[in-house]
């Protein structure tokens, strides 16, 4: 009976994460391996039995289309711009808006976190109104200061910062209410031992306020940079990958190969590189931040 106890015992960890894990292997770990897959079949998907091996043809194919690399060149300036100015500002706002509790700061904290849960599609069809050339208020607004109006998503050369842009003012607040809730749990009497020893306010926070939520901040620079290269709904509503592909991204390629084209096996190779992409990126953060990162 007691043999039979511990073995239980030693079981009953594997039991309770078990539905968790046949989750994450059923729609993440399988999904991976299927794309794989699918990455060497020419695929008909009208007729099955016509489906054929061709090997590394579809990413031979892939390499060569020169709007797989206007994507994968968009897409790495989307995200480059994205996570540098969303950590930014959220760091910067959270140490403003963190330090001191007033209805003020609560009422600034609601309205800069209110756009995260609006849904992104609501978002996109604002903006395009907001840019419109002739009448977005944000022409009027560059009017009314004297600047030469622009034409945002009508033009190469300022689409893919018009759809930047959006993201920014979506994801902003979540990441800054993300990291208050990380500066309120940092000890006063740190704070309080910084000011006997006369320390200045830049020292605080290099010293003391970034390495405490060092953590917050690696997890926001990940998280950050998986969403940017997923980006799909902005650009599919806002410019449909125009004009002349300044906004087409890697994710909105593998919509078009896969639902316009039919052309799944090719789909099927950028979402490959794609996945490798965001591990590589995964392995390089952990490898060279994960030391710097103040675990308490």
């Amino acid at each position: 009976m007691k043999k039979e106890n511990k073995v239980l015992k030693v079981l009953k960890p594997y039991f309770l994460i078990a539905p968790a894990m046949i989750g994450i292997f059923l729609f993440s770990i399988y999904p991976i391996f299927k794309l794989v897959s699918m990455s060497f079949y020419n695929i008909n998907q009208l007729n099955p039995s016509r489906t054929r091996f061709v090997g590394l043809d579809n990413y031979k194919k892939v390499f060569a289309l020169e709007s797989f690399h206007k994507a994968l060149s968009n897409t790495a300036v989307y995200t480059l711009f994205s996570v540098i100015f969303i950590l930014s500002l959220a760091v910067l706002m959270a140490v403003w808006l963190g330090r001191k509790s007033s209805k003020m700061n609560s009422i600034t904290q609601t309205a800069i976190f209110t756009p995260h849960i609006i849904s992104m599609i609501s978002i996109a069809l604002i903006w395009i109104w907001l840019m419109d050339p002739n009448y977005g208020l944000l022409n009027v607004i560059l009017k009314a200061l004297g600047l030469k109006p622009l034409k945002w998503l009508q033009s190469s050369d300022t689409s893919l910062m018009s759809i930047t842009l959006v993201s920014i003012w979506k994801s902003v607040g979540y990441y800054t209410i993300l990291l208050i809730a990380a500066l309120q749990n940092i000890p006063a009497e740190i704070y309080e031992a910084a000011d006997l020893d006369n320390a200045g306010k830049f020292t605080t926070l290099r010293k003391i306020t970034f390495p405490m939520i060092s953590p917050q901040i690696f997890f926001s620079l990940i998280v950050m940079t998986i969403g940017s290269f997923k980006v799909f709904e902005t650009v599919r509503v806002m410019t449909n990958g125009g004009p002349n592909n300044s906004t087409n991204t890697l994710v909105f390629m593998i919509y078009e190969e896969v639902f316009q084209n039919a052309r799944v096996g090719h789909g099927a190779a950028v979402g490959v590189v794609l996945v490798a992409i965001v591990a590589v990126l995964t392995a390089i953060y952990f490898y060279g931040l994960a030391k710097k990162v103040h675990y308490q």
